[in-house]
């Protein structure tokens, strides 16, 4: 599949999820294995200092290691996700690039890195975090997307 139908593919997806839709999350790139997504700032994501939440801190974290691993054609749910939050979320977007490490037939291994986009365009790193993702199978027990 190219990168542009892992990318049509990935915003199919994302429109279909009622939290993605109200966070307004944008599928920016993909390709085999990865994924980036992005979110405008808005002051309802903020917590009591005025950052980010970290709630949505890992809700980035989460959904772009889950669309890195469905541009691999699985369907998955997250099994266990951990997330280390780095500095404080501060920006005018946040961007969270996902990446497969590893895809077994049961467990698929993923890491994603959320960076905090300035008005100029330049990236901090905010987060990290890992997920262990399970495959899941459709009604016809095939487990693809």
């Amino acid at each position: 599949m190219s990168e542009l139908s892992l990318l049509e593919s990935l915003r199919a997806i994302n429109v279909t999820a009622p939290f993605n839709r109200w966070l307004d999350l944008e599928v920016t790139a993909a390709s085999r294995g990865e994924a980036e997504i992005r979110m405008l700032w808005r002051p309802e994501a903020a917590q009591y200092s005025g950052f980010l939440h970290a709630g949505l801190i890992g809700a980035l974290i989460d959904t772009a290691c889950g669309f890195a691993a469905a541009t691999l054609g699985q369907r998955v749910i997250a099994s266990h996700f951990q997330v280390n939050c780095l500095a404080p979320g501060l920006g005018a977007a946040f961007i969270a690039k996902g990446a497969v490490v590893k895809a077994g037939r049961r467990q698929i291994f993923t890491r994603a890195d959320l960076y905090a986009e300035d008005h100029a365009g330049a990236l901090k790193l905010i987060a990290s975090g890992e997920t262990i993702l399970l495959p899941v199978e459709d009604e016809a027990g095939a487990a693809a997307v």
